[in-house]
C-alpha cells in the first residue's frame, strides 16, 4: 500500500503544473450571460476520477449509475490511469470531462485559468461541509467545488506493545511532554516507540500543534520561519536525536503503516487510510486511535481533501450539479465511507460515522481544529523541496531548513498577487 498522503501531495503538485500551462485553454465563461446561472442541457455526463482501488471505483460508479437512473441523463465513470494528465488534456482540447476529482494544490490553477465552473454558492448543501474544507476549496473569494470527502492524521498504537510496556488508557499523551515520555517507554531494543514520514505531511502536524502554518489565514503572506514553527521542528528533533523516534524511511519502510504493520514501531502518526492499509497486509495488528497530542499552540492536525470539480466547458453543468449534490448528500457518503473508508466531508454524517466507526472517532473529532495545506499555485513546489530538506532534520538547523523554505513561499505568494 502506498502513502495516501504523500501520493496525494505528489498528485497535486503535478496537476497544479499541468494547470498552471493551460491558462486561456478554458473557456472561462460556463454561465448563461444573461442569468449567470449554470447552462441547462440533456448531454450525458462523463466523471473522471482518480481512484484508491476497486472498492473507490465500484462504489463511484454504483452511485452514479444510481443517480443516471433516477434522472434519466446518461452519465458514465472512468478511473483515470492519470488523472492530471488526462485532466490537462481535456482542458486543453476543450473537451473535458463534465465532473472529476480536484485535489486542493490544483485547484488555484484550474480556477485561475477559467477550466472549473464556480459552482459551490448553488450547492442546496453548501452549509453542511466543514468550514475548514470550504475554506481549501476557495479561490478569490468564491467558494469552487464541494468536498467529496476527507481525511485527518491521528495517534495509532499498537495496543499489545503499549500494554507490554505497562501503560493503560490514562497514558494517551495529550501533550508533548506526554508523548516523549509514552515514546521513550515503547522504544526497546526491537521497535522504536513512534515513527513518520519525513515529510510536512506528517511534520506539518508538530508545526500545526505550536501554533504554526506556512500561511496566514487568507495567504497574502508567508509564515514558513515563524517562531511557533521552529518550534515545532525543534520538537520533532529532539524526538529523532534521542532515538525515541525514527522516520519511517530510516526503519526501512515505505510509510509510517508499514512500519507500524511490520512491528518495527509502537506508535505511528496516519490518517485514517491506515484502516485499509493495516486489514489488508497486516489483519492481526491490533490498534487503536487517539487524537494527536496539543502543542504550545494547542491541538493542531493536518487535513486531506479533494473536490468534485465541474468543467466551465462542460455543456450540462446543471446536470453536473445535480449529480454532485447527490454524491455529497448525508447518505451517499455515508455509503463511500463504508465501501473505502474516507470519511464524510458533511457535518450531518457524523454522529452515524462515528456510531458506526467507533474505533475511528479521533480522526473525526479533529475535523474542527484541522489545517489544510496551502492553495497557492506553485506552493506545492515549495513543499516538495521542503520535504527533501526535512529527510535529514536531525542532523540540520530547523530554523535554517525555515529559513529557506520561506524564501521560497515569499515567492510563491508574490507571484500570486
Amino acid at each position: 500500500m502506498q502513502r495516501r498522503s504523500s501520493r496525494w501531495l505528489l498528485a497535486a503538485g503535478i496537476a497544479g503544473a499541468a494547470a498552471l500551462t493551460l491558462s486561456a485553454c478554458g473557456s472561462g465563461s460556463g454561465f448563461d450571460d444573461s442569468t449567470g446561472s449554470a447552462q441547462d442541457s440533456s448531454a450525458p455526463l462523463t466523471v473522471l476520477i482518480g481512484s484508491s482501488g476497486d472498492a473507490e471505483t465500484t462504489a463511484v460508479t454504483d452511485a452514479v449509475k444510481k443517480w443516471s437512473d433516477g434522472s434519466g441523463t446518461e452519465a458514465t465513470v472512468t478511473a483515470a490511469s492519470d488523472l492530471n494528465q488526462q485532466l490537462s488534456q481535456g482542458f486543453a482540447s476543450g473537451k473535458p470531462a463534465d465532473v472529476f476529482y480536484v485535489s486542493t494544490d490544483a485547484l488555484a490553477g484550474f480556477a485561475s485559468n477559467g477550466s472549473l465552473y464556480p459552482y459551490g454558492d448553488q450547492l442546496s448543501n453548501k452549509d453542511d461541509f466543514y468550514p475548514t474544507l470550504v475554506d481549501s476549496f476557495t479561490y478569490d473569494g468564491q467558494f469552487y467545488c464541494a468536498p467529496k470527502d476527507f481525511s485527518t492524521l491521528g495517534l495509532v498504537i499498537n495496543t499489545d506493545m503499549w500494554a507490554a510496556a505497562g501503560l493503560t488508557d490514562a497514558d494517551i499523551p495529550t501533550t508533548w511532554d506526554q508523548l516523549t515520555a509514552v515514546a521513550t517507554k515503547l522504544t526497546t531494543p526491537e521497535h522504536v516507540g513512534l515513527t513518520f514520514s519525513p515529510e510536512f505531511a506528517r511534520v506539518g502536524a508538530f508545526m500545526a500543534q505550536a501554533g504554526g502554518s506556512l500561511l496566514n489565514d487568507d495567504q497574502t503572506e508567508a509564515t514558513v520561519n515563524s517562531d511557533a514553527n521552529v518550534q515545532g521542528l525543534d520538537y520533532v528533533k529532539s524526538l529523532l536525536t534521542s532515538g525515541v523516534a525514527k522516520y519511517s524511511s530510516d526503519l526501512g519502510a515505505g510509510w509510517g503503516g508499514e512500519a507500524f504493520g511490520k512491528g518495527l514501531a509502537a506508535m505511528t502518526i496516519e490518517g485514517n487510510w491506515i484502516a485499509g492499509g493495516l486489514e489488508a497486509d497486516y489483519p492481526d495488528v491490533k490498534y487503536s486511535v487517539a487524537q494527536l497530542p496539543a502543542g504550545p499552540g494547542g491541538q493542531g492536525t493536518l487535513q486531506f481533501t479533494n473536490c468534485w470539480g465541474i468543467a466551465a466547458d462542460s455543456p450540462n453543468q446543471e446536470g453536473a450539479l445535480a449529480l454532485v449534490e447527490q454524491l455529497t448528500s448525508t447518505d451517499q457518503q455515508l455509503a463511500f465511507a463504508k465501501a473505502f473508508g474516507v470519511m464524510p466531508s458533511v457535518q450531518s454524517a457524523a454522529d452515524q460515522w462515528k456510531t458506526e466507526n467507533p474505533d475511528k472517532t479521533a480522526f473525526l473529532d479533529a475535523a474542527d481544529y484541522a489545517q489544510g495545506v496551502p492553495t497557492l499555485n506553485g506552493s506545492a513546489d515549495v513543499i516538495k523541496d521542503l520535504n527533501s530538506q526535512l529527510e535529514s532534520l536531525a542532523s540540520q538547523d530547523p530554523k535554517a531548513i525555515l529559513d529557506s523554505a520561506q524564501k521560497n513561499m515569499e515567492a510563491v505568494v508574490a507571484d500570486n498577487q
